[in-house]
């Protein structure tokens, strides 16, 4: 059996990740020297060699070393696995990662199901746009994610969970309340100053596709915003109108604050997903939490 250590491929993993010996000694509060040590003791231990090293440029690993990186990153989340086994007074621990509308509108009420369930469970959660949270998933960062973005990353497994519908909304005056009288559409409002997500949210990718879809080159986007509820307020305030998920929207429509105007007869939804690494050897909490997830969002999401 080959004398590898859990250290030696921490160390590896981190530099890989890193691309160098220098941020992956101070993430992992060694020296850089001790990283260059563990790294060229597992390259003998291996007998190939794992790093392309060169000055001046940033570090390339060989394909020996693309193949050792995917198995020890492998070997490293199994080994998180069975230490989430073993917590104190038999607690074990959830880390999720959520994008930014299933973060407000739908994960705190699937957490209180979930935890009077299982009240031994404990989680950390991390909150980002979908692109960050689909990346701290492959850095294992986080063990779970729920997004609305799916993206082609074999690695990564996407299950849908809920569909949500896009929509326009406006500010709640005399003359949008005489539109939605008209039945006018979001689409007849796109000529208006929009307020747009940021690029990288599950939302505006949806609404950039659709937009596409419906043969529109260019919005007179204003500004952008990387919260629905900073969106919301400022179209309230008459600043401008917003493509949004309907399930972000549906509480302010409901109270007067803002009018809602569907993209008929083109009605557009979004999906929300949960996500896990494919290789991952899930615990019994993750495995439990995942099928909680899909059993209760389509409830969830019909009580809005």
């Amino acid at each position: 059996m080959l004398d590898i250590s859990i250290r030696q491929l921490e160390v590896f993993v981190a530099t890989a990740e890193y691309c160098s010996f220098t941020k992956a000694a101070e993430d992992l509060h060694l020296t850089q020297s001790t990283v260059s040590m563990h790294i060229r003791t597992l390259e003998e231990v291996l007998d190939a060699c794992l790093i392309e090293r060169g000055a001046r440029k940033k570090i390339i690993l060989t394909e020996e070393g693309k193949r050792a990186y995917s198995i020890a990153k492998d070997i490293l989340a199994r080994v998180d696995a069975l230490q989430e086994h073993r917590t104190d007074g038999g607690e074990e621990l959830l880390r999720i990662g959520t994008s930014t509308v299933p973060a407000q509108y739908l994960l705190p009420k699937l957490l209180s199901g979930f935890l009077k369930k299982h009240s031994r469970v404990k989680y950390i959660l991390r909150r980002g746009d979908s692109e960050h949270i689909l990346e701290c998933i492959r850095k294992g960062e986080v063990r779970i994610g729920l997004t609305g973005y799916k993206n082609g990353d074999r690695s990564l497994i996407f299950q849908e969970i809920a569909r949500d519908h896009l929509v326009l909304i406006t500010e709640n005056n005399e003359a949008f309340r005489a539109m939605q009288a008209e039945e006018k559409t979001g689409k007849d409002l796109l000529d208006l100053p929009m307020i747009a997500r940021e690029e990288s949210s599950g939302t505006q990718h949806a609404a950039d596709t659709f937009i596409q879809k419906l043969g529109v080159k260019e919005l007179n986007i204003i500004a952008r915003m990387d919260n629905p509820e900073s969106i919301k307020a400022s179209v309230a305030e008459g600043i401008g109108v917003s493509i949004i998920s309907d399930l972000a929207a549906s509480a302010e429509v409901k109270a007067g604050k803002l009018i809602a105007f569907p993209f008929k007869p083109q009605t557009e939804e979004r999906k929300l997903y949960i996500v896990w690494p494919k290789e991952a050897l899930l615990t019994s909490a993750e495995l439990k939490f995942i099928q909680y997830v899909k059993s209760q969002t389509s409830a969830i999401l019909l009580s809005e």
